[in-house]
């Protein structure tokens, strides 16, 4: 479709953003972390907020023990509360005109826009050696997840992916009981979502276009993305989610969070095989339903000892070969919020005590099936969990399981009250303080990886056909074309 939007004025290139931002804070400093200004531990930090009109706006509370100096976002009208709850915070359309200005005296930046901005934002944070809290998924693209991994080893920032439930105590107790071998191997897991519902998934883009809204700046929306004219409720503030150019569908707005329990305790890596299967991929749009297999090497790796001496601090645990399921979606019903009916879950044989413990199988949850029992959680976070072993009746709450009870603790609990949200972003802004990224749970090192392998699956539904994953080199070895959903194109001046 041609080009009806022209680039916003005063916008400028990366190079120029880099160039001007460097000048302004007095030295470049990629590679260097950004010190906390005075290097008083117990000075509340500047916090700059790019994307604030939904979930930045809870991001930006979550910090509100630090100093809200800045808030950014390309439509001033979803976010007008916002604003008025922080008067004394800056306000910008753009945020490479926010770093540039205000550069010298941001200490971290915490982002919250729709997925395809994910990236460049955090690259541009980064690069002037920013601390960065972005919303899960960290990207839009495997390339992108592969870079800022790299970038944060370089520069030594601290980072955080926004996926909550990591701050939860009893997360990091499942993990700890998965590595211990609990329900001894795990061959089989199975995880599944009540998403989509957002009505913008196995649809396609209407024709035409209306008038853009005062106060949205849809060219900055856009950002990377290609041009496209604006449509009143299919893309802001939420709707974006079910659209390949702007979001990653159903796997991108919950997989951070429900495959986080099993990608941690099982020491998921890349997998090297995938395949999907759905109800189509509309040219435009992720399907209504889909249902996809990721197949994980055995693997050797350490974990932390359980009995830490001052010579023994990991052992080493083999992992059997792992076949991960991924079911979101439903057979087509209209007058829903996402258009199906939530029928598309694991086979009846392995819920069926799901079911009889809880009245019936639940919209979201994870299996985890071991030779020796079965572990599974059934909320979105992975916070609770429950034990069955072989030969049990029925499923036990982990913290009333006898065999919980004898595994010891090997990971730090987050030390912070309120809910996971609050927590998780207050571990951030202690490491920050501190200046140890690895304070971090859900630094950009673990969280990367964990996008990646969710992001192979939306390659999976674009290309619709099996993937032979090569991730060291990050190339499907049996389909060239799968090459642009690795990594994008961005447009002119978002590289």
């Amino acid at each position: 479709m041609k080009a009806t939007v022209q680039p916003s004025a005063g916008g400028p290139t990366r190079r120029q953003f880099l160039k001007t931002a460097a000048l302004a804070a007095g030295a470049v400093t990629l590679g260097f972390p950004a010190l906390v200004r005075g290097q008083n531990l117990n000075s509340k930090l500047n916090l700059a907020f790019i994307g604030v009109g939904s979930k930045g706006a809870s991001d930006a509370d979550c910090s509100a023990t630090e100093n809200i100096l800045a808030l950014c976002d390309a439509n001033r009208n979803n976010c007008v509360k916002t604003r008025q709850k922080y008067p004394d915070a800056k306000f910008y359309q753009n945020y490479r005109q926010m770093l540039a200005e205000l550069g010298p005296s941001i200490d971290g930046v915490n982002i919250a826009t729709p997925d395809h901005v994910h990236a460049v934002a955090a690259r541009a944070a980064m690069e002037l050696g920013k601390p960065v809290y972005c919303q899960k998924p960290l990207t839009q693209t495997i390339y992108e997840a592969r870079e800022l991994r790299t970038l944060a080893d370089k520069t030594k920032l601290v980072t955080q992916m926004g996926n909550q439930g990591s701050a939860e105590d009893g997360l990091r107790r499942g993990v700890e009981a998965i590595q211990a071998g609990i329900i001894g191997q795990v061959k089989e897991v199975h995880i599944w979502t009540n998403r989509p519902i957002w009505p913008t998934q196995g649809i396609d883009r209407p024709a035409g276009a209306d008038p853009v809204p005062d106060g949205l700046d849809w060219d900055l929306w856009l950002g990377p993305a290609p041009v496209r004219p604006y449509k009143k409720g299919l893309y802001d503030p939420f709707n974006w989610r079910g659209w390949l150019d702007f979001g990653t569908g159903a796997l991108g707005d919950m997989a951070c969070h429900t495959v986080n329990l099993a990608f941690r305790g099982l020491e998921l890596g890349y997998p090297t095989e995938i395949e999907a299967t759905c109800s189509g991929v509309k040219p435009e749009t992720y399907p209504l339903s889909s249902k996809i297999r990721f197949e994980f090497p055995a693997r050797k790796l350490s974990v932390p000892a359980a009995h830490q001496t001052f010579f023994h601090h990991h052992d080493t645990r083999s992992f059997a070969p792992t076949t991960l399921w991924w079911y979101d979606g439903g057979r087509p019903k209209p007058g829903t919020s996402g258009g199906h009916d939530g029928s598309n879950k694991p086979p009846g044989e392995l819920t069926a005590d799901l079911a009889k413990m809880l009245g019936e199988v639940p919209g979201s949850g994870c299996l985890l099936i071991g030779d020796e029992g079965q572990l599974f959680s059934p909320d979105d976070y992975g916070t609770q969990f429950y034990v069955k072993f072989k030969g049990e009746e029925k499923f036990t709450h982990y913290q009333k399981h006898p065999a919980v009870a004898l595994i010891a603790q090997s990971i730090p609990r987050n030390r912070f009250k309120g809910g996971s949200d609050v927590r998780h972003h207050q571990e951030w802004i202690d490491a920050i303080k501190e200046n140890k990224p690895e304070l971090c749970y859900s630094r950009f090192d673990v969280a990367g990886r964990l996008v990646e392998i969710m992001l192979l699956g939306c390659v999976a539904l674009r290309t619709g056909t099996k993937l032979e994953w090569d991730g060291p080199n990050m190339k499907v070895k049996n389909v060239p074309a799968a090459a642009p959903f690795i990594r994008r194109t961005n447009r002119p001046g978002w590289i």
